[in-house]
């Protein structure tokens, strides 16, 4: 080849730029995971891994899985959020409602698939359900009519509960007047009492010891289970009867839990992370509400405490913790 020849076949080859580079076949895709508290809380990094190479996509191969979680801080949450956006993932995954705020400060481009969030629509996250309408799109956990059959099922024990206390963290659970409207209007037809108990640290869990006269109802809230233990005292000394909103607090000496099967979420998160990674767009893709519930029992509390969970109940559990 002569030298002319040589410079006109050089004058065709085209630089790729990095970010293009970056996004060729054999360059491993980025996904950043926020976490309001701890993985193995509630959906850890073995299951997410699991979730994601059954759908091809595997850590030092095809995959970078950068994994944040906020201790239930958040002060903290927000800071790793920025920390998050700075590594310029493909895409994220936003677990638990401050995550999603977070997040959604931060970028109306990165698409950001949710787990374990309580009425998106509601808290303004995507538009409706079926249209999420931007780059946020995922699978929820629970809504505010659930949060009336958690207070229905402590009217059903005995002795009766005539006052219920509702525990919450605001900073973390920054949806709860939504479930407090549903949970007034039930408490209404029911008979009974319902008032909110926030609690912003231990000391507040520790104060709840001090109420004697009624039951507990725990919302969805990933401050009350990184704190389950503290609150699980607290209640115990309490003596009196609660509903979780995970079966964490129920396997650890919790009365009851009417919940969503968070493994599910993961498992069903993760097929939309490869849907988008493929080419989908967030937009194109509605947002799910649950298709498992299961009702946990406690009944070696119950008999603790002095408890009769009535027939009814015990016939659709899920489990008996006997």
């Amino acid at each position: 080849m002569n030298r002319r020849k040589l410079l006109a076949l050089l004058g065709t080859v085209t630089v790729l730029p990095a970010s293009v580079l970056a996004q060729q076949p054999n360059a491993p895709r980025r996904l950043g995971v926020l976490a309001v508290t701890a993985g193995d809380d509630v959906i850890g990094q073995t299951r997410l891994a699991e979730a994601l190479a059954a759908h091809g996509w595997r850590e030092q191969d095809n995959l970078r899985v950068d994994w944040r979680s906020g201790a239930g801080d958040r002060a903290t949450i927000a800071r790793l959020a920025d920390e998050l956006i700075a590594l310029k993932p493909d895409i994220l995954l936003a677990i638990g409602t401050p995550s999603v705020e977070e997040l959604r400060q931060r970028t109306t481009t990165i698409p950001i698939v949710f787990a374990v969030v309580t009425d998106p629509v509601s808290q303004g996250f995507v538009q409706n359900l079926a249209h999420p309408g931007g780059n946020i799109t995922g699978f929820t956990d629970y809504d505010g009519p659930l949060a009336g059959k958690w207070l229905e099922m402590l009217t059903q024990i005995t002795p009766k509960v005539s006052r219920v206390f509702v525990v919450y963290n605001p900073a973390t659970a920054p949806f709860a007047p939504l479930m407090l409207r549903t949970i007034e209007d039930a408490a209404r037809t029911l008979h009974v009492t319902a008032e909110p108990a926030p609690v912003h640290d231990t000391a507040a869990i520790a104060a709840l010891a001090a109420r004697k006269d009624g039951g507990f109802l725990v919302l969805p809230d990933f401050f009350t289970i990184a704190n389950r233990a503290p609150l699980l005292t607290a209640i115990a000394d309490a003596r009196l009867p609660a509903v979780f909103w995970s079966r964490s607090f129920v396997d650890e000496g919790g009365l009851m839990s009417y919940s969503t099967d968070s493994a599910e979420q993961l498992r069903r998160a993760a097929s939309y992370i490869d849907r988008i990674l493929r080419g989908a767009r967030a937009t194109e893709l509605p947002v799910q509400n649950p298709t498992k519930f299961e009702l946990v029992i406690n009944l070696k509390t119950a008999r603790a405490m002095g408890v009769t969970i009535p027939a009814s109940l015990l016939a659709t559990a899920h489990d008996v913790i006997e």
